[in-house]
């Protein structure tokens, strides 16, 4: 392969197949090691094209915006004629270390002129709106400061405006988008609850009924069969995606999880009924890798957090749907030559969800992010008008991303990816924080109360029917009090909605637990109930929506399929050990043990989450390279610096000032501009 001909380092990062036809591409990333943090206001190196040269000449050494990597592995800027005026030093962070958390934007650097240049040489190599992408690419340059860009029209301010006062006012295309997909959620959802009901049973009629011993072991392994296929199908994620796409992938996955449970409720042995739940995990792991990265992908970053966690809302919604059918159910009387069929018809209504995602995902745009990786321009921008309704608005959004996935480009060795997400500090940081909050979704126990809260209800003295509908007063509690977080996730971020959720977590467990120890029937069963009811009410807008959410976002695209893959193996592996231990666990230190062991945990994962889990909210999922090359050291760091300000100045009563965490670089705005933009902003009445 000829050196004009080999793939850049962006194309091998993104999946191009070829050369990028965007000379910024190129000359960025041909045969060049990773880009350093420059210097400007050199002088022009000798011999570099200047910013009016040919685009051939630029791709061959220089950029479009006349930066010249020099023989020595540094960058320099460069104006026509080798001379003019030095520019500013460059804000870029080092997205290999970024040890003085700063976070910029890329095209801060780059004149008004440039940037628009810039833009229009994108719009013309992939046929698009040349003037509509000028105005884009400034307005991404600039965001806050619209209002005093002569280049705008007042009706495309007034798109902006709207933007900023109606967030949630979007088409409705993105809405069917998000909640078409999260349905998929429902399927592991009714599963986890279908089998809490079935399990009352099935043990006895396939003869593993004693509780006790091999038996015990055996239950543990059905009800956990499909999350151990997760820890391995999860990696099927990354080819699926790549030749199917995220569309083609949900539909595949929701199509085969459909299949087994149909499968599961027809089996007649307990060997048989794991076989058939295992496979179902073929379907949950992929789908559940894919689903939450298809909705970040395509949401505005002001709202990301609360559609993405729609995922685990529906997951809710199908806990409580699960219960509704083991009420449903459970008195169904046995057919002539059906015996079971109480439990075979709960197993077989999990599949049910699948069939509304099969019968609409192909109707819903792709992604664009996932179309700009196979280079596929046109089709990203006419997905994204689709998501966001105005041109100028997918203009902007497609160009922002394009230049961040450029940069992002810049920490791409071009090795093997898997290797790579632990090699390099911003994609480490990324597996550590998404392990941590997936790891800790399984160990803060929720799901052993789920698969066995049949179980645990009648050990606490309900009977089946009473423990049917305890249980299902579980299920309606995790969803109402889901709906909260599509607000406060955005609102307030990831981290603080779980450090002040997994300490009450914790001591309600060690609550539940110690209630197990109350000699008056009346008063356990009561008791019980009450601590699980609360911690459900902590779990749901906290742990419940975070995980999903959060390892969607943080990975960069060239290997967010790995990613999310490795989180989503981590999570299933751990479901399977939590469903496979729960019943042995109970049985050698008792229900007051086993609370008391995930109390322990929650308690954990509460210092674990303060000092390894940075912040995503509020960012593009390319602006969070930045952030997520921030050294860990620092981060940790920081927070104990934190903890001792706050102590000095609420104990204190301390007058010292709080120094941030991220140091933004910002374009400075005159009085007049911010008075400008804050009339524009009043001008815009109330959001929603």
């Amino acid at each position: 392969m000829s050196g004009r001909d080999a793939p850049t380092n962006t194309a091998r990062g993104h999946g191009y197949k070829s050369r990028s036809t965007y000379p910024l591409t190129a000359a960025m990333t041909d045969n060049k090691p990773a880009r350093p943090m420059h210097e400007e206001g050199l002088p022009t190196a000798p011999g570099a094209p200047s910013e009016k040269a040919p685009l051939d000449a630029r791709a061959n050494g220089a950029s479009m915006d006349g930066t010249v990597v020099s023989e020595r592995g540094g960058v320099q800027k460069g104006k026509e004629g080798g001379g003019g005026l030095a520019r500013h030093v460059s804000h870029k962070p080092d997205l290999v270390s970024n040890s003085n958390a700063r976070l910029a934007n890329p095209l801060g650097d780059l004149t008004d002129d440039e940037v628009m240049n810039n833009a229009a040489e994108f719009a013309r190599a992939n046929n698009l709106d040349v003037e509509l992408f000028r105005k884009g690419g400034l307005i991404a340059k600039r965001p806050s400061r619209f209002e005093m860009m002569s280049e705008l029209s007042e009706q495309d301010k007034e798109v902006l405006r709207r933007e900023i006062t109606h967030k949630w006012d979007q088409p409705w295309i993105l809405y069917n988008l998000v909640i078409a997909c999260s349905v998929a959620a429902a399927v592991q959802g009714m599963d986890e609850s279908v089998i809490s009901g079935a399990q009352l049973f099935y043990p006895k009629q396939l003869g593993i009924g004693s509780g006790v011993g091999r038996d015990s072991w055996l239950e543990g392994l059905i009800n956990g069969a499909p999350y151990l296929c997760c820890s391995v199908a999860c990696w099927f994620t990354d080819p699926l995606n790549h030749f199917l796409g995220r569309r083609g992938t949900i539909f595949l996955t929701a199509t085969i999880s459909f299949l087994t449970c149909i499968w599961a409720a027809c089996t007649d042995t307990w060997w048989h009924l794991f076989i058939a739940r295992f496979f179902l995990g073929v379907g949950i792991g992929p789908k559940s890798a894919t689903v939450p990265v298809f909705a970040a992908e395509c949401t505005p970053a002001k709202i990301r957090g609360g559609l993405v966690m729609q995922w685990q809302m529906w997951t809710a919604f199908g806990i409580m749907l699960g219960y509704v059918a083991d009420l449903v159910f459970q008195n169904v009387p046995d057919k002539p030559h059906i015996t079971g069929l109480n439990w075979r018809l709960m197993l077989g209504s999990a599949g049910f969800p699948a069939l509304i995602v099969m019968s609409q995902v192909f109707f819903l745009p792709e992604s664009p992010r996932w179309l700009m990786s196979k280079g596929r321009y046109q089709k990203a921008y006419a997905s994204m008008l689709r998501l966001r309704g105005k041109p100028l608005l997918a203009a902007r959004d497609v160009y922002y991303i394009f230049v961040l996935l450029e940069e992002e480009a810049s920490i791409v060795r071009g090795r093997n990816r898997l290797w790579e997400m632990f090699s390099i500090g911003r994609n480490r940081r990324a597996v550590l924080g998404s392990t941590i909050v997936m790891f800790g979704q399984q160990f803060c126990g929720v799901n052993a109360l789920v698969y066995y809260t049949a179980s645990i209800f009648t050990a606490a003295g309900f009977s089946e029917t009473s423990a049917l509908l305890a249980s299902f007063g579980l299920g309606l509690i995790n969803f109402l009090f889901a709906i909260p977080a599509i607000f406060t996730i955005d609102r307030f971020g990831r981290r603080p909605l779980l450090l002040i959720t997994f300490p009450l977590m914790s001591i309600l467990l060690l609550f539940t637990g110690l209630c197990f120890l109350i000699p008056d029937e009346k008063a356990r069963t009561g008791c019980v109930a009450l601590g699980i009811y609360l911690y459900a009410m902590a779990y749901s807008p906290g742990e419940g929506p975070v995980p999903f959410t959060y390892s969607a976002e943080v990975y960069p695209l060239y290997i967010r399929e790995l990613g999310m893959s490795l989180a989503t193996a981590t999570t299933w592996t751990f479901n399977f050990i939590v469903s496979l231990t729960f019943p042995s666990l109970v049985n050698s230190f008792t229900n007051t043990g086993a609370f008391g062991w995930y109390a322990a945990w929650c308690a954990l994962l509460f210092v674990l989450i303060l000092f390894f889990l940075p912040e995503s909210k509020g960012f593009t999922l390319e602006e969070l390279d930045q952030v997520f090359s921030v050294p860990t050291g620092v981060h940790a760091k920081y927070q104990l610096y934190n903890i001792k300000w706050h102590f000095k100045h609420y104990i204190l009563r301390s007058k010292e000032p709080h120094r941030a965490l991220y140091q933004f670089d910002e374009n400075d705005m005159t009085e007049e501009e911010k008075e400008a933009q804050e009339m524009a902003r009043g001008m815009g009445g109330g959001g929603h």
